[in-house]
Formats: C-alpha cells, structure tokens, sequence
C-alpha cells in the first residue's frame, strides 16, 4: 500500500466526521465501509465533491448515538476514499485509506452530519534506534501468534518485515491484530512511536500465551 502520510498530502483545515461504534481506522490502513444511513450519505456527497476525505471517529463506550460531540474521542484518522461504488438503493461502499492522526479543535457543522476544524497529531520519534529494536521485536512476537497466518492476509504478511518505518509498522500491526476498538483507540491517542510499539509488545505477548 503507497503510503500518503502528511508529507505527501495536504491536510483540509476541515473534514466530515463519520461516528462508528465499534471500528477505528488507522494511519496507512485501509477500511471497507458501507454508507446506508441518509446523513452519511449525504456526507459522502459532501466528500466526494471536495476533498474525497472524512474523518473516522469512535463512539464512548456506554453511549447509543453521537448527539454531541462529548459522545466521541476527539482523536481520530482522516481517510482518503480510495474507491466508492453507489449502488442502485442509493447504498454506496468505500474504501477508506487512513491518511493522519488528527484532533477536533472544534466543530463547525453538527446537522445533518458533523464538519470539524482539525490539526494533525505529527507522530514522534524520539529515539529511531530505538524505535526500529521495538518494531523487530514486534515482528518476532507476530511470527508466535496463535493461527497467525489466519489472522494476517499473506500478502500482508509478506509485506510486513519491509516496512521500514516504525511509525507506519506500528499502525499496521495494530490493524490487523488488535480487534477492540478502544485499544485501538489507545493506539490511535498514542504520537510516541516507542510507546505505541511497546503497548503493541505487550498486547501480542499476552495473547500469545
């Protein structure tokens, strides 16, 4: 996958926000995604004829329905549509590519979709050797998962040990093993590569057990 992070992409000053409960988008990673409800279908239009970007955010746990925006976290991914296919119902399926970590500062549109005015949350790296130690790490501890050919496409899986870049690793990693979208989350508020590295050793040691 080409990586477009914000070195080769321009980020809007703002973006349309889409509220999901139970899925996260992530930097350099793809999410498929069906727009049925008529508020986001509207925001899909909205997207489609200006910058082909939104923003996924994640609903709090304990809430049904994003009436503020106190009901979701205010860090989230911009995604690029890659592909959007309508179909005859008015029904249209996409491919989301997560482009940046981003931050609400505040909200410009709530009705009958949100439109926020965002800043970029620019990954750090404090330490790259570091950094490249704890993402080999990461790489030996996803060769020990249970079933992990099962959990990781093959092409996937072929394409994980070039990817150089500890931040783009760790997002990857994350992706496709973490399934609880507030882990997610807690990878996703991460800007410290390290950390988020770390957390992901973690998080694989324990299943691996």
């Amino acid at each position: 996958m080409k990586n477009i992070g914000s070195s080769q992409f321009k980020l809007p000053a703002e973006a349309p926000v889409m509220v999901l409960p139970n899925a996260l988008l992530l930097p350099n990673t793809l999410l498929p995604l069906r727009i049925f409800e008529e508020h986001y279908r509207e925001m899909l239009d909205h997207a489609l004829g200006a910058d082909r970007v939104f923003c996924v955010a994640l609903l709090k746990p304990n809430v049904q329905n994003a009436a503020s925006p106190d009901d979701f976290f205010n860090v989230a991914c911009l995604g690029l549509i890659r592909a959007s296919v309508r179909e005859p119902d008015g029904t249209s399926n996409l491919i989301l590519q997560g482009v940046a970590r981003v931050q609400f500062t505040r909200f410009v549109q709530e009705e009958p979709f949100y439109i926020a005015r965002i800043r970029q949350v620019k990954s750090k790296a404090a330490n790259l050797v570091e950094s490249e130690a704890l993402a080999a790490k990461v790489l030996e501890l996803c060769e020990d998962q249970p079933n992990a050919s099962a959990m990781m496409s093959q092409k996937l899986k072929d394409t994980l040990p070039y990817l150089q870049d500890p931040d783009i690793l760790s997002d990857v990693i994350a992706s496709a093993y973490i399934h609880d979208p507030y882990k997610l989350q807690r990878v996703l508020d991460e800007p410290l590569v390290s950390e988020r590295l770390r957390m992901l050793i973690k998080y694989l040691r324990k299943k691996a057990k």
